[in-house]
């Protein structure tokens, strides 16, 4: 696997953890939670997201970096 691929499974990971965390600290905070979940929860969701647009960033701009250069 290469750099590349690893960075783009490592980042899918991440933010695919980050959004589980937001949905578990959410529903705990549902449950009768301190206030300090729900930020916690907020926190995960903006970081998962954050990540997400981040890796789709990488990925398209990898592939830019990849691609053939067009001769003039």
């Amino acid at each position: 696997m290469t750099l590349r691929g690893f960075h783009i499974v490592f980042i899918t990971i991440a933010s695919l953890f980050m959004l589980w965390m937001a949905t578990f600290t959410f529903q705990a905070w549902q449950q009768g939670g301190a206030a300090s979940e729900m930020v916690i929860a907020v926190l995960s969701a903006v970081c998962g997201l954050g990540l997400a647009v981040y890796g789709v960033r990488f990925f398209l701009k990898s592939r830019q970096l990849l691609a053939p250069h067009n001769a003039r």
